[in-house]
């Protein structure tokens, strides 16, 4: 895709607002409406070895997929955590008044206004709002991942409907082939040149042939349904396909380097660490006093009944609080809470990686399996053909040979099927170690 289809592309999305709500307003929010723009960028560009039909249809599923968009929305709603948790607690206002007024020397007590203000320990908020930008970051690359993941499922869900099109079209070609046999077989045996048992032999050929072609027609649906349903769009929807696509010799342990560089599930398990060691920072601090200031404003009522100095006048009284954390349980408990979750996140670490080898393993095996596959079938294709031209010559002089030409003629067939569901393989395997090895 040209840069300028690029630049399209984001202008788009900006206006149809898809990966981003209303207006972003602090710096972070700012900062990562920026790194989803290249994300966008990214994901419109044309992977290695990608078709330029796939590109676009890559593009309307990034655009459309629900299941991305909430992933997105997701960590939006993390972001709206940080202002929350670093806030102070509201301040408290009470109000107090005497059924019953108490006298005093200046006057009777008629109502009392309280207002209090309670502040954590030095540094409690900060560690929550770090508790939290870590959360959202966390929930970023868990987007990441879940776009990495849709451009693998569209390939997984695209190539088997290029196989579906290229075996099509093989077997139409080969109903034609035979239907021209049969022309042959019937012409040789009208002129007593060939025998019955050769045009009965093609026939039933063709009949398998139509029969493979009806059944083969009938599993179109459900990989177009379901490759329309990765983009979010009707399933009526046609699908463009490439006649050919390459395949190109790729090198043992292809991007294996790039495994655990930047990917995005190990990064999401890295930043909920650094949140729960944070965590932990928090459950220490809130061990400690919580700091209240207030003040207090009581109405006086003057007094009638003799004159006083400063009769009637309000009182002021300014007041600080302390909180006492005496019950130690609660807070040890906190602590030992996140230091075994960092052990959690440490072992659920271990089993991605794990995992990620596994899955690597499996796929460069599957992408070597094809790549051996697709060398075999053009030589055996090539010779075939070679073999197919040989023997319809020798038919033209004796019809001898026409039973080894229709069976050379349907093992062509199937190497050339074998050879599209090859390609198939190669091409999802090829997709798959991309999304392992592609980070953020």
């Amino acid at each position: 895709m040209d840069k300028k289809r690029k630049l399209n592309v984001l202008s788009k999305l900006i206006k149809k607002s898809i990966f981003w709500g209303s207006s972003i307003q602090s710096s972070f929010q700012l900062l990562i409406s920026c790194i989803v723009i290249i994300l966008i960028s990214i994901i419109t560009s044309k992977p290695t070895y990608a078709q330029k039909p796939l590109d676009n249809y890559i593009t309307i599923a990034a655009e459309n997929n629900p299941s991305l968009k909430a992933t997105y929305t997701e960590f939006e709603v993390a972001l709206q955590q940080v202002n929350q948790v670093k806030a102070l607690e509201d301040p408290r206002l009470s109000f107090g008044y005497f059924i019953s007024p108490i006298e005093k020397k200046v006057g009777a007590q008629r109502a009392k206004l309280s207002l209090t203000q309670t502040f954590p320990w030095f540094g409690t908020l900060k560690s929550k709002a770090n508790i939290a930008t870590y959360l959202a970051e966390a929930k970023y690359q868990t987007f990441i991942n879940e776009r990495n993941k849709l451009i693998w499922e569209v390939n997984k869900a695209y190539y088997p409907i290029y196989e579906y099109k290229k075996q099509f079209a093989l077997l139409e070609d080969n109903l034609q082939i035979l239907q021209t046999y049969k022309r042959l077989a019937l012409s040789a045996y009208e002129n007593n040149r060939g025998a019955l048992a050769d045009v009965i032999r093609v026939d039933i050929m063709i009949e398998d042939a139509k029969i493979e072609l009806k059944i083969l027609n009938d599993q179109l649906r459900p990989l177009a349904v379901r490759f329309n349903q990765l983009l979010n769009r009707s399933d009526t929807f046609s699908i463009e396909t490439p006649d050919t696509i390459s395949s190109p010799l790729i090198g043992i342990n292809y991007r294996r380097d790039s495994l655990f560089v930047e990917n995005p599930m190990i990064q999401s398990l890295e930043i909920q660490k650094n949140a729960l060691l944070e965590s932990e920072k928090l459950a220490k601090k809130n061990a400690l006093p919580q700091f209240g200031v207030g003040l207090d404003y009581t109405i006086i009522g003057k007094r009638t009944d003799m004159s006083m100095p400063k009769s009637g006048n309000d009182l002021f009284m300014p007041m600080i609080s302390v909180s006492l954390p005496i019950y130690r349980k609660k807070y040890k408990a906190a602590i030992t809470e996140s230091q075994l979750n960092q052990k959690a996140i440490e072992y659920r670490k271990e089993a991605v990686e794990n995992d990620l080898i596994s899955n690597y393993e499996n796929a460069a095996f599957q992408l070597n399996k094809s790549t051996e596959l697709i060398l075999l079938y053009n030589s055996q294709i090539t010779k075939t053909k070679q073999l197919i031209q040989l023997l319809y010559a020798s038919y033209s002089n004796s019809t001898k040979e026409f039973e080894e030409v229709l069976r050379m003629q349907q093992q062509l067939l199937k190497y050339q099927m074998s050879k599209a569901t090859a390609e198939k393989n190669y091409q999802v395997a090829l997709a798959e170690i991309e999304y392992l090895t592609f980070g953020g």
